[in-house]
């Protein structure tokens, strides 16, 4: 197996363990909505996959999460929660991975450059997911339900995020175990 096929088939198998960590993560938080609403759990395994594995690993665990546990567990509610997530989480993990590739030195800066523009861009299509979906079922999606469901209730889950994913990333980076590096 050449050294390509080893890395592809590693990142490959790292994201199906985040795509696993992004299904159990919620459980977590005890399938409440309200308080998954606020801690965000499946967003950390997909801005990690990103970060990890590359945009195109972090993009495609981003999208087949929401929908898989909404399949799976029922939450998500598919319509029109999971398919707006689907989305909001492609973005997240797409974005990251490509910011933090773009850095050329990949260190704690580059992580929270990356983060913060996947947060803001994946928030942003959220919230066109969700006007596009509500009004195909002639609801309404207003700029207080944006800021409420993409800031405002977040506040704690990207507290947590801001914390955590660069503390992890550091812990990958000091035991040699990143994939996806520039150089």
């Amino acid at each position: 197996m050449t050294k390509s096929q080893q890395t592809a088939t590693r990142k490959l198998v790292l994201s199906a363990l985040f795509i696993a960590i992004g299904l159990l993560l919620p459980f977590l938080t005890g399938q409440i909505r309200e308080i998954g609403n606020k801690l965000l759990p499946m967003h950390i395994p997909v801005l990690l996959c990103g970060l990890v594995c590359g945009w195109q690993y972090g993009g495609a665990v981003g999208f087949i999460v929401p929908l898989l546990r909404s399949l799976l567990f029922g939450m998500p509610m598919l319509y029109p929660n999971a398919i707006a997530m689907a989305f909001e989480l492609c973005a997240y993990g797409l974005i990251s991975g490509l910011i933090y590739y773009l850095f050329k030195n990949q260190n704690v800066i580059a992580v929270y450059a990356s983060l913060i523009t996947a947060m803001l861009v994946g928030r942003i299509i959220w919230g066109i997911a969700e006007i596009v979906l509500l009004k195909i079922d002639g609801g309404g999606f207003t700029a207080k339900m944006f800021m409420t469901g993409a800031f405002i209730n977040a506040v704690p889950g990207i507290i947590v995020q801001l914390i955590l994913i660069p503390a992890i990333m550091s812990a990958l980076n000091a035991s040699g175990v990143l994939v996806y590096r520039r150089r």
